[in-house]
């Protein structure tokens, strides 16, 4: 009997023990503490009274001697909550917000490694050190703006040393039809890189074809035609091309867009070359000073650019 009662109370000290432990490890805030943090996070950022403000336990720090670490959560009730890392000083005066850099690796290397481009047609140079991804959609009119200044005029520049890839991203909340045009496009990447690509010249020169039709089924009917021609074009197995189409199978293609979200993608066209990311239809000179510095990077020359016209005289 005394034997397990001395079990009990050695077990019950252990647990306190581990509970001090805890507790000189991670401690709440102090009310007056919390409430100072939230206003400094709420003025400095501008969140407005409806959104959520929480401040988390504090802990020493890992990385920065003399100081604790606290995270403060902002949840805007819409489902999305992102928490802050800040640093608090011993005294409790003082917080900073540091960012910390890793050299050790490549930002640019690394958000390339997550884009998947095993199967994907390519144009301009094959393997080449300098890669153009671009998320796209069919029905998206700056995605048109983009192409045309990637196809023909980047592509006449920068074709014999820079890969370029398309990656489907379509805006399905207000481009109907432009998930449907994606599918048949990858039916024809399926058999010819050069029946895909011929697919994104037309039907990005020319979409009010598509856009004219008064129904759904029309414009899916449309789109089905350009997919047509290309493939009789090509010579591609009609067969094979038409069940393809008729399948409508959207798994690649919701794939791609899952991927998009994960590398912050929020808008089409969305260029990376070699992790450098260029959002919407931008000017032409702003595509080429990221391919420009890509190449340098690599070790590559970049090509002669064409002299700007020369202002007219009065």
């Amino acid at each position: 009997m005394l034997r397990r009662f001395l079990v009990i109370l050695i077990r019950r000290s252990l647990l306190i023990l581990l509970l001090v432990c805890l507790g000189c490890v991670a401690q709440s805030a102090p009310p007056d503490v919390a409430r100072k943090i939230e206003h400094q996070v709420r003025a400095f950022y501008t969140i407005p009274a409806e959104v959520k403000v929480t401040v988390g336990v504090i802990t020493p720090s890992t990385d920065w001697p003399g100081y604790d670490a606290v995270s403060v959560n902002i949840d805007g009730g819409d489902g999305k909550q992102k928490d802050y890392k800040f640093l608090l000083s011993k005294d409790r005066a003082t917080m900073l917000r540091v960012t910390k850099f890793d050299l050790t690796k490549d930002p640019f290397a690394e958000l390339m490694s997550k884009i998947d481009v095993k199967d994907r047609p390519t144009r301009g140079a094959k393997s080449a050190k300098v890669v153009a991804i671009n998320f796209d959609d069919f029905e998206c009119p700056f995605c048109s703006r983009m192409h045309q200044t990637l196809f023909p005029e980047i592509f006449k520049e920068y074709g014999d040393r820079v890969t370029f890839i398309y990656k489907d991203d379509p805006l399905t909340e207000i481009h109907p039809w432009a998930l449907h045009a994606a599918v048949d496009a990858n039916c024809l990447a399926a058999q010819s890189g050069d029946a895909y690509w011929d697919f994104a010249d037309y039907i990005h020169a020319n979409k009010h074809e598509v856009d004219v039709e008064k129904t759904p089924a029309a414009r899916f009917e449309a789109i089905d035609k350009m997919t047509t021609l290309q493939g009789q074009k090509h010579n591609v197995d009609a067969v094979k091309l038409q069940a393809c189409v008729k399948a409508q199978n959207e798994d690649a293609v919701r794939a791609s867009m899952k991927e998009a979200d994960g590398l912050g993608v929020n808008g089409t066209p969305a260029l990376f070359i070699n992790g450098r990311k260029i959002d919407g239809a931008v000017p032409i000179a702003d595509v080429r000073a990221a391919l420009d510095a890509a190449l340098r990077d690599a070790g590559e020359s970049a090509p002669t650019h064409p002299s700007a016209p020369a202002p007219a005289s009065r």
